[in-house]
């Protein structure tokens, strides 16, 4: 049910709520994990580069759904907090409407345009097959993508953060199940892993809907509430769209690295492919502490509840940067084992390059972590244009130096190196940012003791 996050102790209500995050973000982590492990070995190199470039592509595509739902999320929480219902349930309708919308456009345009999409990321020839036979069947899947997060977020800005828990561990467990059956059992190739993605997400799809049909009524829009608002309309828009390109634009800068990566061939693909899904695995809980973080700065900033909002920043900060240095710490040094295991020894020329990867990373880890807790503050104050500036400083320094590294004697490690500096630097301008938000908006509510 709903959580008031204006309420009770701070650090145990961020826990509960985080707790069920990082979970449900570990399971779906450790899908994409079996994905990879059973695709590689099973099937082959070649398949692993397919369908890892394409994760890529797919990540963009949610990043857009996942983005405006987290925006109207946003929303959604502030006015919780307010305790104004009437115009959170009116919310629920036009964003509902609005993003499933935009779903439908993306399926249709993404199947329309695949040709042209494999073209532009310059996959491989010997990839290009089967990576077209795995996103042909994967696009099917983008309306069971919306419906999932739509929920998922909307429980969330209410508090509720372990029951979309629920519904993704049957998903992720139906998942495995089903990739397991379709690889190995039917012998159904790349185009299989599609097929047992798409049944799983419309599954916890079709199981998050019905709960909060049965258990959410009263926040869910009844027949007087189904109205353009435009009031509300308006605030939703900018939240959505906001949040939707910011984390758009950091999946396309994602994508467009994953171009350049494409260009150093086959062993290179499948190195980028399982180490970004260890690194992702890695780092997870730090993104998810960032989206409980923006939930309880919204819920609180609705209710003006600043000096709560001062001592969960605190709190959250500390947390993050304790927590990068240690997981970061483990990734560097294990490394290469890691590669081993998801690529098998027998391809030591991957694993290799993959470890290559983590390393430079895993040193750095602490600059995406903070870099997720301000993307969840300027979200939850009604700022998220900040949260997209971050990311296009994040991203485009990436990006640039991406290009112009790799083009030098470092290679491939200047595509590895470009990452952690465009933290480094979208972290400065950032906090910067933020400095100058509260002393203008609500002095004296920064997290400095």
């Amino acid at each position: 049910m709903e959580k008031d996050l204006t309420q009770g102790k701070i650090s145990s209500s961020l826990w509960k709520f985080a707790l069920p995050l990082m979970a449900g973000n570990i399971l779906q982590q450790f899908y994409n994990l079996t994905d990879t492990w059973i695709v590689g070995r099973y099937i082959g190199p070649e398949a692993l580069a397919a369908v890892g470039s394409s994760y890529s592509l797919m990540t963009f595509l949610n990043s857009i759904l996942t983005g405006l739902s987290m925006g109207s999320a946003a929303f959604f929480s502030i006015e919780f907090g307010r305790k104004n219902f009437p115009a959170l349930r009116n919310g629920v309708f036009v964003s509902f409407i609005l993003i499933g919308s935009l779903s439908l456009v993306l399926t249709a345009a993404s199947l329309l345009f695949l040709p042209g999409i494999l073209h532009v990321l310059s996959f491989p020839a010997e990839v290009q097959k089967p990576a077209a036979e795995y996103l042909q069947r994967i696009f099917f899947g983008i309306p069971g993508i919306f419906l999932y997060n739509f929920f998922a977020n909307f429980l969330r800005a209410l508090g509720n953060s372990a029951s979309a828990l629920f519904f993704l561990g049957i998903s992720v467990l139906s998942n495995v199940f089903l990739d397991l059956l379709f690889i190995l059992g039917f012998s159904r190739g790349v185009g299989g892993a599609a097929e047992a993605t798409v049944l799983a997400q419309y599954l916890s799809a079709a199981g998050i809907v019905l709960y909060c049909r049965l258990k959410m009524r009263k926040f869910l829009p009844a027949k007087s509430d189904m109205h353009w608002e435009r009031q509300n309309a308006k605030r939703i828009l900018f939240l959505s769209f906001s949040t939707g390109a910011q984390q758009s634009v950091m999946n396309f800068g994602i994508l467009m690295v994953q171009g350049l990566v494409n260009s150093f061939g086959a062993v290179t693909m499948a190195a980028f492919a399982a180490a970004v899904k260890i690194d992702t695995l890695a780092y997870m809980p730090a993104q998810d502490l960032g989206n409980a973080y923006s939930t309880f700065i919204a819920q609180n900033y609705g209710a003006q509840k600043f000096r709560r909002i001062r001592q969960g920043t605190a709190a959250c900060a500390l947390w993050t940067i304790l927590f990068c240095l240690a997981v970061g710490a483990a990734v560097f040094i294990f490394a290469r084992p890691l590669m081993d295991f998801f690529v098998g020894k027998e391809n030591a020329a991957v694993a290799a390059q993959g470890a290559e990867y983590l390393r430079v990373e895993g040193a750095f880890y602490s600059g995406i972590g903070i870099l997720f807790l301000l993307y969840g503050f300027f979200r939850a104050v009604g700022k998220p244009a900040v949260s997209l500036l971050l990311t296009v400083i994040s991203l485009g320094t990436r990006v640039a130096l991406a290009y112009t590294l790799s083009a030098t004697a470092l290679g491939r490690l200047g595509i590895w190196w470009s990452i952690p500096i465009g933290w480094a630097l979208a972290d400065a301008a950032g906090l910067f940012l933020l400095f100058r938000f509260c002393k203008k908006k609500c002095s004296g509510f920064l997290f400095l003791i």
